[in-house]
Formats: C-alpha cells, sequence, structure tokens
C-alpha cells in the first residue's frame, strides 16, 4: 500500500508541473505578478522596425531599433527586446523607459549588443525578432515580428568577435606599455603577446588607424606594419613587439574629438583563415598616446 501511495503521489506532482508549465507558455497567460500577459500579435499597421548600428554606437557595442510611426495616432513604446540566434543572449533596451513616437516619427531606442554566440551553425542566414510592448491610440499589446538588418552590420561583427574569441583561446594579445618620444622621432607601442598553449595562432600584421601610423625607418610611412609571429600549440611565456608610431595628423580637433585613434586592427590568421580583430588601448594607454600626439605636434598643454 505504501508503494502504490508514493507512485500515486508522483505522478500527481508531474501532472500539476506539466499543468504549470503549459499554462506559463500559453498566449495569454498570468504572468508570475498576476497580471495577465497579453498575447504577442504581429506589429499595428503602418509601424515598421530596422536594427541599425551607427558609428557612435560601435565603441559602447549597442545598436538601435529604429522604430518608425506611419500611422495617424501616437505610437508609445515600452520594452524592446530582439532575439538573433548569433549572440549568446537576447539584445535589449539600453534603458527602462518608454518612448513616444508622434505619427509619421522615427526614433531610434538604443539597446545594447551582448556576446556573440560561436558555437552551432549561427551565420549570415540568420533571422532576427523583435518583441516590443507598444500603446497606439486605445489598442497596446506586446508585438512580435521579423525585424531586419539593412546595413548588414550583425554578421561581420559576429564574424569579428568570433575570430577574436579563437584568437583568444591561443593568446593573450595586449598593448602593454608606451614610451613617448620628442617631436620628428617615432614612439614605442609595445604589443604584448603571451600564449595560452591551447591552440596555434600567426599574428600577420598591424594597420593604422585615423590618428597613429608606423615608421619603419625609411621616408614613407606603413599602413601596414607586418609582425609575423606565429604562436604554436603548447607554446608558453611573454613575446613583446616594439611598434614604431608617428602621429597621421596633427590637426588639434582630430585629438579632442577622437574615438577611434587608438583602437588598432591586427591581421591574424586561425586555422589557415586570414582575417582582423580590433585591438584597443586600455583607458590608461590611450590617454599617454593623445598625450604624447599633443605634444609631438606642438598644440599640448
Amino acid at each position: 500500500m505504501t508503494s502504490r501511495r508514493r507512485v500515486r503521489g508522483a505522478a500527481t506532482a508531474a501532472a500539476a508541473l506539466l499543468a504549470l508549465a503549459l499554462s506559463a507558455c500559453a498566449p495569454g497567460g498570468e504572468a508570475p505578478n498576476g497580471e495577465a500577459t497579453p498575447p504577442s500579435t504581429g506589429l499595428p499597421d503602418g509601424v515598421t522596425v530596422e536594427l541599425q548600428q551607427g558609428r557612435s554606437d560601435v565603441a559602447a557595442r549597442q545598436a538601435q531599433v529604429v522604430v518608425r510611426n506611419g500611422t495617424d495616432e501616437t505610437l508609445v513604446v515600452g520594452s524592446v527586446e530582439v532575439d538573433d540566434p548569433r549572440f549568446a543572449a537576447p539584445i535589449v533596451r539600453v534603458e527602462e523607459r518608454e518612448s513616444t513616437i508622434g505619427p509619421g516619427r522615427t526614433v531610434g531606442i538604443r539597446v545594447q549588443l551582448p556576446d556573440v554566440a560561436c558555437a552551432g551553425d549561427a551565420t549570415g542566414t540568420a533571422e532576427s525578432t523583435v518583441l516590443l510592448e507598444y500603446t497606439l491610440g486605445d489598442d497596446s499589446g506586446r508585438a512580435s515580428a521579423g525585424i531586419e538588418d539593412p546595413l548588414g552590420f550583425i554578421e561581420p561583427l559576429h564574424v569579428r568577435d568570433c575570430r577574436a574569441d579563437a584568437v583568444a583561446d591561443a593568446a593573450h594579445v595586449s598593448f602593454t606599455d608606451f614610451d613617448p618620444s620628442p617631436p620628428g622621432e617615432p614612439a614605442a607601442l609595445m604589443l604584448g603577446i603571451a600564449p595560452t598553449g591551447r591552440s596555434a595562432v600567426l599574428i600577420s600584421g598591424i594597420q593604422t588607424t585615423n590618428l597613429i601610423t608606423f615608421e619603419d625607418g625609411g621616408d614613407t610611412a606603413l599602413e601596414t606594419l607586418p609582425i609575423g609571429l606565429e604562436v604554436r600549440e603548447g607554446d608558453t611565456g611573454m613575446t613583446e613587439v616594439s611598434l614604431p608610431i608617428v602621429p597621421i595628423r596633427c590637426d588639434p580637433h582630430a585629438v579632442q574629438e577622437d574615438k577611434r585613434g587608438t583602437i588598432f586592427d591586427l591581421e591574424v590568421e586561425v586555422g589557415g583563415e586570414p582575417g582582423e580583430i580590433e585591438l584597443a588601448a586600455s583607458e590608461e594607454l590611450r590617454g599617454q598616446i593623445l598625450t604624447w600626439v599633443a605634444d609631438w605636434c606642438g598644440f599640448g598643454g
């Protein structure tokens, strides 16, 4: 009799758990806080969305869900979430707030890009879906719809970040030190490569930025400085490469308004496939480099 009671009790508990799961997944069910969750529908007629990334969004690793209200009524947008299999988590709104979009108006809602997902088969054919809460006139609800990436920024970002992950698996690469120079002479920016021993990578070269270029002792500045350092599986120890740098321009506003002058493109080869990754100087080194540029160019304070 005791055994039968245990079996019957387990079956009852399983049924209760199944019912709870089904009620949580059902459209228009009840949220954990007890409030009704409206079912997801398509976007209202006249409302369109796009996912875009401007130059000012790149450094903060953000993008914008651009919402156009082509209706005759005021549109209010609350929470925004974009699902894309190339990212490890949903893309969500930076600030928890509402955006009011008048008739015929367009608003860019800033969203934060999470880490990419490198495992699996996520490619450029992947589709993005936006889920947003809205109020349009007397109508309100949750809309789910496909969202386009007209500038095509997601796939290059995905490829670049996954390549950077593969490089990081082989070696920790960073700028380790900076030795400024007097005007007319190159400074030394130190590039450190510390193998992990887990895999291999070839550090082929490093490209100039919009502010910094390289000098090889001749009269011509280099667009790409060759490095040719091969990291093999099982390697250990730190290698440092001295990069001879000079300013590529000396107009003061280039330093004062700098955003990407100390972010370099590092040319690498992983698994026989060449490509590039971004390598940025730390905030401390960035400040030192910008101060040196100002002094080197003669407008430093």
